[in-house]
């Protein structure tokens, strides 16, 4: 739990850990990309250039869907938060501050990384299949670097469970580091370690889109086979979220992202219903290793 990794003498802004680690995730998941897109479709040589592309927009898309995501949310909520965006339209641009939501930043990159391949006219699906696969490997070091920094925390371990070890749980230390978004009200305590969860559900995602990838009869149904798992497995996990960061609605009852999640699930599902007959050619199956 170190928000702060190290302070470069003469520059304003501090190296902070969740940063690095979205770095780390990023530069992770494009090499997986890059991996994916050599077995995985039909002339990679020929468009290397616009496959080299896509994680670039992705990364803005990304970074622009999660934080206007959550602006959005907090903003229609009525909240101090949202009133603060609208009395300081500039805080909206203080990523270091915390604020992000997973699911916009999924559309975001969606968005970013579709019009990329259009633009150099690569096949959509097959993109997506592969970018998404990416994205979940990348996010399991994102979301270590949420555990480092204090966001996206669980709650307080009933006392029946509190010998659950780590990674159940987590211990927040009494003295909170510089910067933590832990929260006072969390100091000493044991918390679910909700952003571990994250980050494995993230790494077992990654797996999964191996086997699907090779089992696919359509491009994009490896996708909806993973958003499907996301949808359940966040919607799960967000029952054990202590932050309310995160948006609550209906009485504090259903957050954010089990809202997103329960549409996302149901749309994953009904278009895998509509295609259960669908075969479409799949780029690189007759690869070797393909």
């Amino acid at each position: 739990m170190h928000p702060i990794l190290f302070e470069i003498p003469g520059i304003e802004f501090p190296i902070r850990s969740f940063g690095v680690m979205v770095v780390a995730g990023f530069l992770l998941g494009t090499w997986a990309f890059n991996r994916l897109v050599e077995r995985h479709t039909d002339n990679p040589a020929e468009q290397a250039a616009g496959y080299a592309s896509i994680p670039i927009w992705t990364l803005i898309g990304v970074l622009v869907g999660a934080r206007a995501f959550y602006v959005v949310v907090e903003i229609l909520r009525g909240g101090t938060v949202g009133q603060s965006y609208l009395d300081d339209p500039f805080k909206v641009f203080a990523y270091w501050e915390g604020g992000l939501v997973m699911y916009g930043g999924a559309a975001g990159g969606v968005i970013g990384g579709l019009l990329c391949s259009a633009r150099h006219r690569i096949a959509l699906w097959n993109a997506l299949d592969l970018g998404l696969m990416s994205a979940f490997l990348g996010l399991t070091l994102g979301r270590i670097g949420c555990l480092m920094v204090g966001d996206d925390f669980g709650q307080i371990v009933p006392e029946s469970v509190r010998s659950l070890p780590f990674p159940i749980t987590v211990r927040v230390p009494e003295v909170l580091p510089e910067e933590s978004l832990f929260g006072d009200a969390n100091a000493g305590q044991i918390l679910y370690a909700t952003q571990i969860w994250m980050s494995a559900n993230a790494l077992l995602l990654y797996g999964f889109g191996l086997v699907a990838l090779r089992l696919r009869r359509y491009p994009g149904q490896a996708t909806l086979w993973m958003l499907l798992w996301y949808a359940i497995a966040r919607g799960t996990i967000e029952a054990f979220r202590g932050d309310e960061v995160r948006g609550l609605w209906f009485d504090d009852s259903i957050s954010t992202s089990q809202v997103i999640s329960i549409a996302v699930g149901i749309i994953c599902l009904a278009l895998l219903a509509k295609n259960r007959g669908k075969r479409s050619p799949v780029p690189g199956r007759d690869k070797p290793g393909g």
